[in-house]
């Protein structure tokens, strides 16, 4: 009677099978639509206004959201951290008694004897030195850690993308140069063919000029095609089919900072407080110490009571059983040091970690002052040949040089816009290098963007 009413208290759920539709993922893609009602609240809950909706330029910060919501890595991120979660639940459920039954019956032909025995016990697990509370723990503290994975992965995705949106926007402004130098080179080309007709210069110069000029048309059409790879990878990296991303109208932004500088200490600081890999070692190291916990807990055996009822051919007997694994002689002492070994390796891996994290953060910041000093010179020299320029057009229109000086000055002036251009780039790397260092904006950490 004791089975059935048992079973009858419960209920079982059903397997069901749910096989991978390949076809259903790839409509599931198609379908991922940044103007859809869902990715509309999902703004609202980050910050936007209702009267902001639908985004009308799309730049870092709205692509950025874009990944978080669309990008199925990070759905992955978080089905780890939600079966971690679950996992401490699970360990911190009771342990379940185990009931044992049998059933005998003897062909003695006593016919004193009862031909039939009958046995029923119960195991019932004991919890010694707070096993259970020490898993518990080392549950949470796995769980932690996939919570900050999903974060990592979070912030893996944002640096990814800005470092495309930072390329494909250099990239934009390289082609926009090439296409001045390109006229330029077109103007110098059309001057040369009147002088040679004219026998005022030779085949040579206007060879030498035509070669310029396919150069730089080689250089704008490999621009273009480096563009089109690096708009493919943005639309990827957002999380959005290219169907979708084409109808974006994506905004114009170079990405340039302020020149204020930010103080190395206040930048080591903000890195040693926000890296998410910090944070995980911490944990990792908590991890250690619940293992050690255990394994010093695992000195005591894991005991089983087991009261019992036996029918035994007409006898009826009553026993109270006990069990355990016999772990007196050694003490476990063998677990305990390599727990406690690897509880030291933790340590010590914190230790190299923290001071990698102070060196990068030094070297990041080293890097960014060269290239905001780079840039400040590229600005300085671009200004000198605008002057200088100006002076030739004046020279030009009061007829003391000919159209082809003047060219050339155009044609100096885009070269030194090309360089800044170049400068610009390198100081947003700087930047983006020192961001994925302290895993954080340099808005956040004090440094603000120019309007």
């Amino acid at each position: 009677m004791l089975i059935p009413l048992m079973l009858s208290a419960c209920s079982f759920q059903q397997y069901q099978a749910k096989p991978i539709d390949a076809q259903a993922n790839l409509a599931k893609l198609a379908e991922k639509d940044p103007n859809s009602p869902t990715f509309q609240a999902f703004l609202i809950a980050h910050g936007y206004k209702s009267d902001q909706l639908p985004v009308q330029a799309w730049g870092l910060e709205e692509l950025s959201y874009c990944a978080l919501f669309f990008h199925p890595s990070l759905d992955l991120a978080k089905a780890k951290s939600q079966a971690a979660a679950l996992s401490v639940a699970t360990t911190a459920g009771s342990a379940i008694p185990s009931l044992n039954a049998n059933l005998a019956r003897s062909n003695d032909p006593d016919p004193v004897k009862k031909p039939y025995a009958l046995g029923l016990s119960i195991d019932l697990p004991l919890d010694i030195a707070n096993k259970k509370e020490i898993r518990v723990d080392n549950a949470k503290h796995l769980a932690e850690i996939a919570q900050l994975q999903t974060a990592k992965t979070a912030w893996e995705l944002r640096s990814k993308l800005a470092q495309t949106w930072l390329d494909y926007q250099a990239k934009l402004h390289q082609i926009r140069l090439l296409s001045k130098e390109q006229a330029a080179h077109q103007a110098i080309v059309a001057i040369y063919k009147k002088r040679v007709t004219l026998g005022a210069a030779s085949n040579v110069e206007l060879s030498t000029a035509n070669l310029q000029l396919q150069a730089n048309a080689a250089m704008l059409h490999q621009a273009q095609q480096q563009s089109a790879t690096l708009y493919n990878e943005l639309a990827s990296q957002a999380g959005l089919p290219l169907t979708q991303f084409n109808k974006l109208t994506l905004k114009s932004d170079l990405g340039l900072q302020s020149n204020q500088d930010w103080p190395l200490a206040e930048l080591q600081k903000n890195a040693l407080l926000n890296r998410l890999d910090l944070r995980i070692a911490l944990l990792r190291y908590a991890s250690m110490e619940s293992k050690l916990k255990l394994e010093i807990a695992n000195q005591y055996p894991d005991l089983v009571i087991s009261p019992g009822y036996a029918y035994e051919f007409g006898d009826s007997v009553w026993s109270l059983g006990l069990s355990g694994l016999l772990s007196l002689l050694h003490k476990n002492k063998l677990a305990i040091a390599e727990a406690s070994q690897l509880r030291e390796v933790e340590a010590a891996q914190f230790e190299v970690l923290q001071s990698q994290i102070m060196a990068d953060t030094a070297v990041a910041h080293a890097k960014l002052s060269e290239a905001r000093t780079a840039l400040t010179k590229q600005k300085s020299l671009l200004n000198e040949q605008q002057l200088q320029e100006k002076r030739m057009a004046s020279l030009l229109a009061a007829g003391q040089i000919d159209r082809l000086a003047y060219t050339l000055a155009k044609l100096e002036t885009v070269l030194a816009e090309k360089n800044l251009a170049t400068a610009q780039h390198q100081y947003n790397d700087a930047i983006r290098i020192l961001e994925n260092t302290l895993e954080q904006p340099l808005s956040s950490a004090g440094v603000k963007y120019e309007s």
